[in-house]
């Protein structure tokens, strides 16, 4: 596609008599203007579903509310098994299966994503009488509309005026032909796929924010003066500690004007005018540019995550005894790249970040509310965070308001997940939409970046490498990217890449947490050394969490969790009511820890900018992803603080690089020791601890070193060892680290085992196969140890189930079964198995050579009041009820059926501990199985 370069004053069309309205925007939003428009929000008449030629022969026979959308207000139709999505739905089940039927009838419930009470795709025309003052008469009058969904056609008194389609900022349209008094405003909203921006892009798409149809932010009406400030670009420049001003004036009389321009910069903190200056102007007809570099005597206040110093630009144009005024907030951010490096005012910056995909689930549209915006940076913050990636998608003003008062690093996308670059109207309306995006908000200290989407499909390459260079040519404030995920191409200034995480797509068990011993001894540096660019992680994690069927109740408006119905639903078929709580905080151990491994595997990274989680809260579409630590209001679940999120992701993170989890008495441990420091300032010869602690709170050793903190990752202050202790069982220690002077902490778990013993089972017979003497065993009333062979299993009893030591990555329906197909363990440390076998309820890496190559049994077929000793966590789609471990009664004989095969001459320090707690747990009285099995109940489990 060719290149487009427009006119300076961006969206201009030269000699078009409506090109202010694109970004009057500023005048209404930004400045403090003395003119007054009139409100049109409230109550307005409502047809849809009609086909008319001519909107005379509309009836307009419902009333509605403005600003909102049609769906919320029940309007629309109910879902049934011809509602058209918009959205893909990967795993079609729903429509076909038994196991679904239920649900396909009378109170439908579908489980791919939140269910909306009402749908609608189509023309929705909404009307309403407005009186105009009569000393309006002789003035031009702007009609401005924020954030409508989608395309908007405007009538006044039946006359088309235009038609609008921005995602992302404001329609403006210039009302002609109106009397003083009364008009009737007509205005279509069409939210059909005007532009073919991908079904599964977050700015329209069904997964999170839904296809909504109407009008959200501010309906005004206002008069245009003849002469005006109609735009101010401001570009700070931290090195010279000046902002550049571009001024452009829009003289509409009917002759040049002479006049001056006030300028007053502001501390927003203070309150003080900190610089005034005044300029003479001679304004000729028409459009009207003027430049400035104001210099401060004093450093301006930086504007960052630490310290969100904020000034105000206030301009004041008088002329012919009159005045236009403009005001603009901006702060001293100056974002650039170094090599490698993301820069802010010169000081590398590490992004740490998450995605917000639209997810709004008690409107189905993007708030508007300057609480909730600050709910959810605050969050991020408190969780160490200090970025957010707007998946395709590009929230309101609000949002940027409130992120530039919190301090936070916004990317922002156009509003796309499609197919660039092969001609279709999405290419020219790309550069639009980029374009409005950048001058309605690019003022902004918080938007740091933009990109046109996510993960394009088409001729991206050679489409994107000149949007980017359009980009860069248009406007040197923010960053510029292809798109999230790729491609690469070489004038981008930093590369999203998905290459630097710890599982891919495709993976299934051959992730790194699936396939290599636990450790802290890896990091993605090979997989970024060729790019010169800065690297931020694309899609980070996806690790996921049984659901919290308590948050059903908390769905009190559009959308309703009836995909959490279902699977509550299933699971009380199972007879496991009484355990989603534990599987959901014990699913959530593991999430945790799962992310704690891949956000410190990013720290430990050298020359890395930055990663972007999927996600910190979770996504409630494609299939149900419950990825999120916080819910899908940015609540906590319960499982895991933020105070202790933190402690692993941070502005500065103590680190150890340590090659396993797991150790033998009397080993030595060693540590390589690393910070990563993004902080307000660096340090010198700064002190860390480290120590050693039992869960009983004793000190098993301790010591410190003293190192430089720069503004990296990889800052060395050395290695440690020690001598582990000597045990006679296995122990769960803490190994800690410390900066006290910055009140940083990092732990993780450690594990001691006694050395291995030669296994040589008693009154126990131990064997892999349900062969003929296991079964004589039995009968004779004898006690049967079955470690299961792998792949001995029946596919319905849970030979087809993929067992990993990680969470479900994403959700199954998604990724058509990838596997993992467990969200880990969860047991009764109380139990007395476990008596000499240190766990908690839930998944942890002791566990790791256990899980690792497991079998997962179904007992579904059990009686519903047997549960196994050790729970996998099913899917959330099956809901079946998994055993690691169990006991029957045979017969006369007791059998221990452990899904692990373990030999008895294993050097495994893990398993060797875990049989020989079974054969002890076996020896013991406490080993008296209750529940009753045929012998050819338990034959059938396994293929012959």
């Amino acid at each position: 596609m060719k290149k487009k370069i427009l006119n300076q004053f961006w969206l201009q069309k030269p000699n078009s008599n409506l090109f202010f309205l694109i970004f009057y925007i500023f005048f209404f939003q930004s400045c403090k203007s003395k003119i007054k428009g009139l409100d049109i929000s409230g109550e307005w008449r409502l047809a849809y579903g009609v086909s008319v030629d001519s909107v005379e022969k509309i009836s307009f026979d419902k009333s509605i509310l403005l600003p909102g959308s049609l769906q919320e207000q029940k309007f629309g139709y109910k879902i049934d098994l011809n509602t058209k999505w918009t959205g893909q739905v990967v795993d079609s089940s729903w429509y076909s299966s038994p196991n679904y039927e239920r649900y396909r009838k009378d109170d439908v419930k579908v489980p791919f994503w939140l269910n909306p009470d009402n749908v609608f795709v189509g023309e929705a025309w909404y009307q309403k009488e407005i009186n105009i003052p009569k000393d309006w008469k002789e003035k031009e009058l702007v009609l401005f509309l924020e954030r409508a969904h989608w395309e908007t056609t405007v009538y006044l008194n039946n006359k088309k005026l235009g038609t609008e389609n921005s995602l992302s900022t404001p329609h403006t349209y210039l009302l002609t032909d109106f009397q003083p008094g009364k008009n009737l405003l007509t205005i279509k909203v069409d939210n059909s796929m005007i532009i073919p921006v991908g079904v599964n892009a977050h700015s329209v798409s069904d997964h999170t924010q839904t296809n909504w149809n109407g009008i959200i932010g501010e309906m005004k009406i206002f008069p245009k003066k003849n002469i005006q400030i109609e735009h101010l670009y401001i570009k700070p420049s931290f090195e010279n500690n000046e902002v550049y001003i571009k001024s452009t004036i829009l003289n509409q009389s009917d002759a040049p004007v002479n006049g001056d321009l006030k300028i007053n910069v502001i501390d927003k903190n203070s309150q003080k005018i900190i610089k005034e200056l005044d300029y003479p102007l001679a304004l000729t007809q028409g459009k009207n540019i003027f430049e400035y570099n104001i210099l401060f005597d004093d450093n301006l206040n930086v504007w960052n995550e630490f310290t969100p110093n904020l000034y105000e630009l206030k301009c004041t144009l008088n002329y012919a005894q009159e005045k236009s005024e403009k005001s603009e907030t901006f702060g001293m951010r100056d974002i650039k790249t170094s090599g490698r490096a993301i820069l802010n005012n010169n000081t590398p910056i590490f992004l740490r970040g998450t995605l917000e995909s639209g997810i709004f689930p008690l409107t189905g549209y993007p708030s508007m509310d300057e609480a909730y915006w600050k709910k959810i940076y605050r969050q991020l913050k408190a969780h160490g965070l200090n970025h957010i990636r707007f998946h395709s998608w590009c929230p309101p003003k609000i949002a940027f308001q409130v992120a530039d008062q919190e301090g936070v690093y916004l990317q922002v996308e156009s509003g796309v997940w499609g197919t660039v670059g092969t001609g279709s109207p999405l290419d020219e309306w790309l550069y639009d939409e980029t374009e409005k995006i950048l001058n309605t908000y690019g003022n902004h200290p918080s938007f740091i970046a933009l990109m046109h989407g996510n993960e394009p499909q088409g001729k991206s390459v050679d489409y994107l490498t000149e949007l980017v260079d359009h980009h860069k040519q248009l406007d040197g404030r923010h960053l510029y990217s292809s798109g999230a995920g790729w491609p690469y191409i070489p004038n981008a200034d930093f590369f999203s890449t998905h290459a630097p995480r710890l599982h891919q797509w495709g993976d299934n068990l051959n992730s790194i947490l699936n396939n290599t011993p636990p450790s802290t001894n890896f990091d993605f540096e090979e997989l970024i050394k060729n790019v010169s660019m800065p690297s931020i992680s694309h899609e980070i994690g996806q690790w996921c969490v049984y659901p919290n069927y308590d948050e059903i109740k908390k769905y009190t408006g559009l959308l309703k969790a009836k995909n959490f119905e279902i699977f509550q639903e299933t699971l009380r078929l199972k007879g496991m009511s009484h355990l989603s709580q534990d599987f959901m905080m014990a699913s959530g151990k593991l999430q945790a820890l799962s992310y704690k491994a891949e956000i410190e595997a990013a720290l430990r990274t050298e020359e890395f900018s930055g990663f972007q989680l999927l996600d910190l809260h979770d996504f409630p579409g494609q299939g149900t992803a419950l990825v999120g630590v916080l819910d899908a209001f940015w609540d906590s679940k319960g499982y895991i603080t933020a105070d202790e999120y933190s402690q692993f992701s941070n502005s500065t993170v103590p680190l150890a690089r340590f090659n396993k989890f797991i150790w033998e008495s009397g080993e030595t441990f060693t540590s390589a020791i690393e910070v990563s420091h993004f902080g307000q300032t660096k340090h010198n010869n700064i002190q860390l601890n480290w120590k050693v602690m039992s869960l009983e709170g004793e000190l098993i050793n301790e010591g410190s070193l003293k190192g430089d903190l720069e503004f990296k990752n990889k800052n060395q202050f050395g290695e440690i060892e020690w001598t582990t202790p000597e045990v006679v069982k296995g122990q769960q220690y803490k190994f800690i680290l410390e900066i006290p002077e910055l009140k940083k902490i990092n732990s993780w778990d450690l594990w001691i085992f006694p050395k291995p013993s030669m296994i040589i089972p008693k009154k126990t017979h131990h064997t892999h196969h349900f062969d003929e003497k296991a079964k004589a065993i039995l009968k004779s009333g004898g006690k049967v140890l079955l470690t299961v062979a792998e792949e001995s299993l029946k596919p319905e009893y849970g030979g087809d189930i993929k067992v990993g030591f990680s969470p479900i990555f994403w959700n199954t329906a998604w990724t058509l079964k990838q596997a993992p197909h467990t969200l880990g363990i969860f047991l009764d440390p109380k139990h007395p198995v476990f008596k000499n076998f240190p766990t908690s309820y839930h998944s942890n890496y002791q566990w790791w050579d256990i899980i690792n190559g497991s079998s997962a049994l179904n007992l579904d077929t059990f009686d519903h009041q047997y549960m196994p000793i050790i729970h996998f966590i099913d899917d959330w789609f099956t809901n079946r009820k998994l055993s690691l471990l169990t006991e029957v009664k045979v017969g006369d004989g007791s059998l221990l059926i452990c899904g692990k095969s373990i030999d008895e001459n294993t050097d495994n320090l893990v398993q060797n501990y875990f049989l020989k707690s079974l054969l002890d747990y076996m020896d013991s009285e406490d080993f008296d199985p209750s529940y009753n099995l045929e012998e050819n109940q338990i034959e059938m489990l396994f293929k012959r």
